[in-house]
């Protein structure tokens, strides 16, 4: 089997990361049974990560208005004459990797990542163009069938997280060791508490909401500190605001960083108070840490956090829920530790990686048959 995979993501995270969980599974499960080939922005990190186990192609890929990407892509196909195309963004690749593959009489696969709405008339009409569409949420499945897919058209395959890579410490003595560098890296004291959120820095993403709860918390918890993890447009504006509220000594902004897998193990808390999330991969990597999360019931969250399973689920918006729940856990650290062990049991059964790359490949299989 000859698959080409379309990634546009220029960064390893999110989708990019996922392409490469599963080159690297499909490789690891089905060995020379499949062939791998992968088309990605020229100088991104996937190009060189996943040179390993796929043929790479690194083009120019300039968005939805970069018409001569459909002739690229087209180029390559006639190259390598797969048996099948899987695209796995959008910023163009949708489009153009659409227009390609059926161009060339290909089938081709579509992987939906975000909850957000299209028009529903796009939506039927692309999607449909599409052998399958493979959602990694049951709510973005849900979003797709309000617009006019078909629900036999969307198959629902979540999303993975490395469950090596993202684990608790378990060593006692490397457990202080790298206690004593997250404090030193983040200028700590030994007895903070810490509350952390990983995402870009949009309005969406709800760290707005989150200051305020924080804020409202803070006399209670004068040693918690509220850590924003990443980068984007609204970050100076949240800076600003963490001024008015008065908190601007106790919020951090550590900005992007590449080491979150050993940052997560000294997370008290994770929030994510999104308005929209299409599954949310920090919270699974933050679950199979064994962090207990309190977060929105938007989009696909409620499939990684289970109500007082594994963290607390509150209404979009509700500032006053988000500041009572994380106070809870930030009371009770065997509250913390039994939410934390849940999450990190509730990844290894329903999102791992191998779990990811065999639903994918049966929707390769059943397309082929």
């Amino acid at each position: 089997m000859k698959v080409l995979h379309i990634e546009a993501g220029k960064n390893l995270y999110g989708g990019a990361l996922q392409v490469l969980y599963l080159l690297n599974e499909l490789k690891a499960q089905h060995g020379d049974k499949i062939e791998n080939s992968l088309i990605c922005p020229v100088g991104c990190d996937l190009a060189e990560r996943a040179s390993a186990v796929a043929q790479v192609f690194p083009m120019k890929m300039g968005g939805d208005l970069d018409i001569g990407l459909k002739s690229r892509i087209a180029a390559v196909i006639a190259d390598i004459q797969p048996d099948l195309v899987h695209v796995h963004s959008r910023r163009g690749a949708d489009i153009w990797g659409l227009f390609a593959a059926r161009s060339a009489n290909v089938p081709v696969v579509c992987s939906r990542r975000v909850d957000n709405p299209e028009p529903a008339w796009l939506a039927k009409w692309k999607y449909h163009k599409y052998n399958k569409v493979v959602s990694i949420s049951e709510g973005i499945r849900q979003v797709l069938l309000s617009e006019g897919v078909a629900p036999e058209h969307v198959i629902c395959v979540h999303s993975a997280v490395d469950t090596q890579q993202y684990a608790p410490l378990s060593d006692v003595q490397i457990q202080a060791t790298e206690a004593s560098w997250f404090r030193t890296e983040f200028g700590l004291n030994d007895d903070a508490l810490v509350i952390a959120n990983f995402a870009q820095m949009i309005e969406r993403k709800g760290q707005i909401n989150l200051i305020d709860a924080f804020a409202s918390l803070h006399q209670a918890h004068p040693k918690a500190r509220l850590m924003l993890f990443g980068k984007g447009g609204k970050l100076d504006d949240y800076k600003a605001h963490a001024a008015q509220c008065g908190v601007a000594d106790k919020v951090l902004f550590p900005g992007f960083r590449n080491d979150i897998a050993r940052i997560l193990p000294h997370i008290d808390v994770v929030a994510h108070p999104a308005t929209m999330e299409g599954l949310g991969v920090a919270l699974l990597q933050s679950a199979a840490a064994c962090v207990p999360i309190v977060a929105t019931a938007a989009g696909g969250i409620p499939e990684i956090v289970a109500d007082q399973e594994n963290g607390f689920l509150i209404d979009v918006g509700d500032t006053a829920a988000l500041a009572i729940q994380l106070q809870l856990l930030l009371d009770d650290a065997d509250l913390r530790m039994t939410q934390g062990l849940n999450g990190r049991k509730k990844v290894l059964e329903q999102f791992s990686i191998p779990a990811m790359a065999a639903g994918n490949y049966r929707v390769y299989q059943e397309l082929l048959r």
